[in-house]
């Protein structure tokens, strides 16, 4: 199960003479300059990271937002957020060297128009498939470069070769794409499948919804389904709204906000995609919109979910049920 390119987990850290976890170059806690590069999981979470560690972090980003996962409106609630913590976010700019000093240690960060000084800096760009085996053996690959496979994880057309994890593509429910996810819950039920498979058993692997959590100090961020962009790239019409809500019923004490969005097909009704950012709480609301998008469920279907109420846990209408109605309306006013 070959892993992809990128360093561990997508991330690497740029040679600073040494470093072991520890800031360098000065005491623990006492100052000194990070430079992220890419503002996606990785990237996001490394920068609060060495914020708390007492460094100036500035994030240089090739998106206009952080977080490419979200749709630019609600990745602008996190380039909130990140600034809230006094962290620079420099948007629409692509890293071109990392310059070092004369002792080879790290200085700065260049970008086409501008130099950014670092002591420490931290590459969260992603991955790309490592299959270079693969293409060079004639296997199947897809757009993105990872190997094509069958629900057992089988690659296409060769009978005793599996693939599996973050050199693969799989199937997106909601598109009906192949898509590249380098994400460690499907690597581990890749796995499940082929050990399955391979000692003889059956197991299959039906796909994604593309799902993923993650956080900025206490603001939680989710996503499921499709962006915005994903849903022209493939050519559904659709409709979008965005909802204000609480994670707990606005008198109990300890309600914190949240921001809801919902992406829904034009005059099916059938639900795209959801995009969740918001305090303790939020995150794994996505959960309820991960499971209707594998069902396939209509926002108006969803309206109906019987979900657990009580004021310490959800309003009465749950966030997610407030857009779903939305969406429904929405979509229902829309129909010819």
């Amino acid at each position: 199960l070959p892993r992809a390119r990128g360093g561990v987990d997508g991330f690497a850290v740029a040679p600073v003479g040494g470093f072991d976890g520890a800031p360098p170059r000065h005491d623990r806690g006492h100052g000194g300059r990070a430079v992220v590069v890419g503002a996606g999981y990785i990237g996001v979470e490394m920068a609060e990271a060495l914020i708390k560690r007492g460094y100036e972090v500035t994030v240089v980003n090739r998106g206009t937002e952080p977080m490419s996962t979200l749709d630019p409106d609600m990745g602008r609630l996190v380039h909130e957020a990140m600034a809230g913590l006094g962290i620079t976010m420099v948007g629409e700019a692509e890293v071109t060297k990392v310059l070092t000093g004369e002792d080879g240690r790290v200085r700065a960060v260049a970008t086409q128009d501008a130099e950014y000084p670092a002591d420490v800096v931290v590459l969260g760009i992603g991955v790309r498939p490592e299959t270079g085996l693969a293409r060079a053996a004639g296997l199947p690959l897809g757009a993105h470069g990872g190997l094509l496979t069958d629900l057992a994880m089988r690659v296409r057309g060769h009978e005793n070769i599996w693939a599996g994890g973050d050199c693969v593509e799989v199937l997106d429910l909601v598109s009906g794409q192949e898509r590249h996810i380098p994400l460690g819950t499907h690597a581990n039920k890749h796995g499940q499948v082929i050990g399955t498979n391979v000692g003889g058993g059956y197991a299959t692997f039906p796909g994604v919804v593309g799902t993923a959590v993650s956080k900025v100090c206490d603001l939680e961020i989710a996503r499921t389904g499709l962006r915005e962009r994903d849903a022209r790239r493939v050519g559904l019409r659709f409709e979008t709204v965005t909802i204000e809500s609480t994670s707990r019923a606005g008198y109990y004490p300890g309600a914190s906000p949240m921001t809801v969005k919902m992406l829904a097909e034009r005059r099916t009704g059938r639900l795209l995609g959801v995009q969740i950012v918001g305090r303790e709480g939020a995150a794994k609301r996505v959960d309820i919109a991960a499971v209707a998008l594998t069902a396939g469920m209509t926002a108006e279907q969803m309206t109906a979910l019987d979900l657990g109420y009580a004021p310490p846990f959800s309003p009465v209408w749950d966030p997610v049920l407030v857009a779903a109605r939305k969406a429904a309306a929405k979509v229902r006013d829309g129909a010819p």
